[in-house]
């Protein structure tokens, strides 16, 4: 082991050892060519194979740009910020944490609640995400490799053993056969132990802490039923459905698995939103403004997080839903929206904002309905007969429709039903959008990628980073607002009914579309898309477009208004 005080590369200096292994040990040291006192710490992992030759030296080479370009990219991954080879031995320098690993959490005999489990586990796939898309597994995931950080929020640290998919080989074996070694027992997969680890491995992994922080109970002494599958649910009090996630996560056999962390989070996300359909279908008649429909409730969670993207708070509500049947078991659910005044536009204050959402003004709206979610593929094609979208999906909105061809569903729309649908103007679009709030999101102070789908590699405030998708999503995959409508921010820009004008000086106070001065060869759009940095996501943004332009980041949703017909 290195002593105390032993300095490497005339910079840093041993200060204590924080831990050793089968491949080497880790020790906090001081940063000596940073000229502050007291120096800043960081960690040192001392890497031992067995010889040195050129290939163990290509694939250390390798390891450490792997670590290098991960946590470049992701704020919840340490980052490395060198790595040498003296006297034999491999070292990497990384950033030190303060903070706790989760082992001071989860210990034998404490069951830890749902609600932590289900945090717990939603951080760590946000993470793992991001990893996965990298083509990396982690393939030692357990509580002693998740940091808690000082702000409360979690890290995953170890990299020492991750690998590129499909390469067998690692920078410490003697021989192929070193990777069944790698792993921690109980929290390793069959798969794994045999050494061909998958993206799914580290679910497995993921899912046995989560199973541990549930019933108290370490993984290696779980028992298993006839089929090799872990019984712990007798063990905790949780939810049926975020069992069977956890179930699916610690499948013996690797294909029952997700297969990636992307696959869980989604289906995590899913779990969140499952309160949003109805308990108890009654049926009940609710008068709004000038038109009576026959609605349900239906009940769901909203979520508030502050500027670094923690969650403060949470919420039930309940809304009225309308269902217009369009044939073939297709439904459009709009959403009752009560009236109510707000502040449209954003503050001087709001970051990254445009002058376009200038002057703040009071606007009064009457009540009116407003899609759940944008128009989905399948109520297009039920409507029109075609889809036109790149990303195909039934529950996916459809895009690639412009303006002009948006008019006209809803044109069709309104002489099948009988009823008046139409686009939102700018002020419904917002003022449904904000439900109540005054943040740059309805869900608070920043955006997240388990918030909403938009682009991210890019930041708002000071949330982390996360996963880019690329693509659109399923309608609904994400958490709603306080109104009880879905995917107001991102997956796709949202058509509006008003031609463009470079400020609001003149707006209109009473939610009406503007149709008035500006320019009718452009018309706006709202909400940002997939594709787009976060701040272009705000409830504020407005950007606009040639009504005849198309393209696959834009779609719409309809409004159902008394009297108005575009």
């Amino acid at each position: 082991m290195l002593a105390a005080g032993k300095i490497l590369r005339n910079r840093y200096e041993i200060v204590k050892l924080l831990g050793s292994g089968g491949f080497g040990e880790t020790y906090l040291a001081n940063d000596l060519d940073i000229p502050v006192t007291p120096k800043p710490k960081c960690v040192v992992k001392r890497l031992q194979p067995e010889a040195i030759n050129p290939d163990i030296q290509r694939l250390f080479h390798k390891e450490a740009q792997i670590l290098y370009k991960l946590a470049q990219n992701h704020e919840r991954i340490p980052k490395l910020f060198a790595y040498f080879e003296e006297n034999q031995e491999f070292y990497l320098i990384q950033e030190f944490i303060e903070g706790h690993d989760l082992s001071q959490e989860l210990s034998p005999g404490k069951k830890l609640s749902e609600t932590y489990a289900i945090k717990l586990l939603q951080e760590i796939l946000e993470i793992l995400a991001y990893v996965h898309q990298n083509n990396i597994i982690h393939r030692d995931i357990k509580p002693q490799n998740i940091m808690r950080r000082k702000d409360g929020k979690l890290m995953l640290i170890d990299f020492g053993a991750v690998k590129e998919i499909g390469n067998q080989k690692t920078i410490l074996s003697r021989q192929t056969s070193r990777t069944v070694s790698i792993g921690t027992l109980g929290f390793m997969p069959s798969e794994q132990a045999m050494g061909k680890p998958k993206p799914s491995s580290d679910i497995y992994a993921l899912g046995k802490t989560v199973i541990f922080a549930l019933t108290g109970v370490e993984p290696d002494l779980l028992k298993e039923d006839n089929d090799g599958e872990v019984i712990w649910k007798n063990h905790a009090s949780v939810n049926n459905d975020f069992a069977d996630i956890l179930n699916k996560m610690v499948r013996d056999h690797f294909t029952g698995r997700y297969a990636n962390a992307t696959e869980a989070l989604q289906a995590l996300n899913s779990l969140m939103l499952g309160y949003a359909f109805p308990t108890a279908p009654s049926q009940t008649t609710k008068v709004i403004s000038a038109f009576a429909l026959s609605t349900s409730p239906f009940q769901f969670t909203t979520f508030t997080v502050d500027a670094i993207g923690l969650m403060v708070s949470s919420q039930q509500k309940q809304a009225e839903v309308f269902a217009e049947k369009l044939g073939n078991n297709v439904i459009l659910e709009m959403v009752s929206i009560k009236g109510g005044r707000f502040l449209m536009g954003s503050p001087d204050t709001e970051e990254e904002r445009h002058s376009d959402e200038s002057p703040q003004h009071g606007v009064t709206l009457q009540p009116f309905f407003l899609g759940k979610y944008p128009v989905t593929q399948a109520q297009w094609e039920a409507v029109m007969g075609n889809n036109p979208s790149r990303f195909q999906g039934n529950n996916r909105p459809v895009e690639n429709v412009s303006w002009n061809d948006a008019v006209v569903f809803c044109q069709k729309l309104s002489r099948k039903t009988g009823r008046n649908y139409c686009l939102p103007s700018e002020a419904e679009w917002e003022y449904a959008c904000r439900a109540g709030t005054t943040t740059p999101f309805y869900f608070g102070e920043t955006i997240m990628p388990n918030l909403a789908n938009y682009d991210g590699n890019y930041t708002y405030a000071s949330a982390p980073k996360g996963v880019y998708l690329q693509q659109t999503t399923n309608v609904g995959s994400f958490p709603p607002n306080a109104f009880g409508l879905y995917d107001m921010h991102g997956n796709v820009w949202e058509w509006c009914q008003d031609v463009w004008h470079k400020n609001y000086n003149g707006a209109p106070s009473d939610g009406s579309g503007w149709e008035s001065g500006g320019n009718s060869n452009r018309r706006m759009r709202r909400g940002g898309s997939w594709s787009n940095y976060p701040m272009l996501c705000r409830s504020a943004v407005r950007l606009w477009h040639e009504p005849g332009n198309w393209f696959y980041d834009i779609g719409f949703r309809v409004a159902l208004v008394p009297a108005r017909t575009i």
